[in-house]
Formats: C-alpha cells, sequence, structure tokens
C-alpha cells in the first residue's frame, strides 16, 4: 500500500520518520523541521490505519511492507518509534538506511497478566482532553490537540491486530546497519535487563533522563540531544 507522506525540507540527505500507533506523521511536527535545518528532505509517512493511509488488513509485517513499497531506499537516516520502530526493524533490511534510530521500540509488548493488552490501546481511542493531559503533563498544549485529531483518524484495529504479539519479545538478533535505541527513563517497552542484551547485539544504547514514551514530545530538547552523532 503506498501510505500518505509529509516533507519538510530540500537537503541532498534523507531522512525519514515512522510514527507509533494511533499517531500519524503530526507527531513529528517539531522533529521534522528540526532535521530538515540540519540539511535534509525529511519524509515522514502515515501507517496503513493511521492519518490519511488507507485502511485494510493489518500486521507488522503489513505495515513493513507499506513502508518499503513507500520510502526510498539508502536513506541518510530512518527514525521510527514505538510500533514505528517495530515496523522499522522488519523493514531495515530493505530499505537499507545508512543510520536506523528506534525510539522507545514496541519490542516487547507486554501480556495481558502484566497488566495490558491490545484492548487497552483500542480503548483509547475515545479518550478525552483531560486523560491524555493528566497522562502527559510534559506535552505542549499543541501536542495534545494533535493526540485528540490523530486518535479521530485512527482505526482501532491496528491495535487488536498486535494480539498475538503480546508477551512476545521481538529484539532484533543484530543491528542491520548502525543503530541507536533510544529509551525513555524508564522504558515499559525495553526493561533494563533488554537494554543490556541489545547492547551486547551490537546497538547502541541512549535513555534520555526523565522522559516518557514518547519522547520527541515529551522532552523535544533531550529527544535531539540524544541524537547527536546520528544525525
Amino acid at each position: 500500500m503506498q501510505l500518505h507522506t509529509r516533507t519538510w525540507g530540500e537537503g541532498d540527505r534523507i531522512a525519514l520518520l515512522i510514527h507509533g500507533i494511533m499517531a500519524d506523521h503530526r507527531t513529528w511536527r517539531r522533529v521534522g523541521p528540526a532535521i530538515a535545518e540540519r540539511g535534509y528532505r525529511v519524509i515522514a509517512v502515515d501507517l496503513r490505519g493511521h492519518g490519511a493511509s488507507g485502511r485494510g488488513a493489518y500486521s507488522p509485517q503489513l505495515f513493513a511492507d507499506d513502508v518499503v513499497e513507500t520510502l526510498p531506499a539508502g536513506a541518510a537516516l530512518a527514525i521510527g518509534h514505538s510500533l514505528g520502530g517495530l515496523t522499522l526493524s522488519l523493514a531495515v533490511d530493505r530499505l537499507k538506511p545508512q543510520r536506523a534510530v528506534f525510539s522507545d521500540p514496541a519490542w516487547h509488548l507486554a501480556s495481558s497478566e502484566e497488566g495490558f493488552g491490545p484492548e487497552m490501546f483500542a480503548e483509547f481511542k475515545s479518550a478525552p482532553r483531560e486523560q491524555i493531559r493528566a497522562m502527559n503533563p510534559r506535552w505542549e498544549e499543541a501536542d495534545v490537540d494533535i493526540e485528540l485529531a490523530t486518535l479521530a483518524v485512527w482505526d482501532e484495529a491496528t491495535a487488536l491486530s498486535l494480539a498475538p504479539l503480546f508477551g512476545t519479545d521481538l529484539l532484533p538478533t543484530a543491528p542491520v546497519v548502525p543503530s541507536l535505541v533510544q529509551l525513555a527513563d524508564p522504558s515499559f517497552l525495553i526493561s533494563e535487563d533488554r537494554a543490556a542484551i541489545l547492547k551486547d547485539r551490537g546497538f547502541e544504547v541512549r535513555s534520555v533522563a526523565g522522559a516518557g514514551h514518547t519522547i520527541h514530545r515529551d522532552d523535544f530538547e533531550g529527544f535531539m540531544a540524544s541524537l547527536e552523532g546520528w544525525i
């Protein structure tokens, strides 16, 4: 499926941005322009079931296939957040960016026994502003507005499609290209033990102190500082 995209900048280098579940390209409202200012042409997608992209069957493999079909191979940089990080890890061998950044990637989805499940994500579609604000006290008001707008057009079946993955470890066995794993502090997706495993497997791992799961909206300056040497 060809995905809807948003582009910032006209630089010679290309950077790719892949959002997480429930979001779309608008989550990168500050990141896209900031990377473009560094000489990149930045392309952000709306994954299927999100934003202005099409609907249909859903699975991580389909998300990855769409990204490969839509985005250019050989980009200088690719960043994937959460579900976008999982998607990027399933597409990186075909996209072949020079560098990859996995921002708090969804490589371990807690099982229902651990207090989570796909239904909880699906139910969040109807979350009111007050709940979003309370869960994300460091967000700017513009990001709360964007969250409400993206939830309104999000197909919650994308979350339900991930049910077989809950309780499963999805850590890559090795980086396909030089790769940074950027973590929230603490990360509910990548524990300290899993972070150590990733280091042993050849990934660079950095945490953004005090940042929540959506690092680029919780602490934009910390997010950008954490990318030093990678952008």
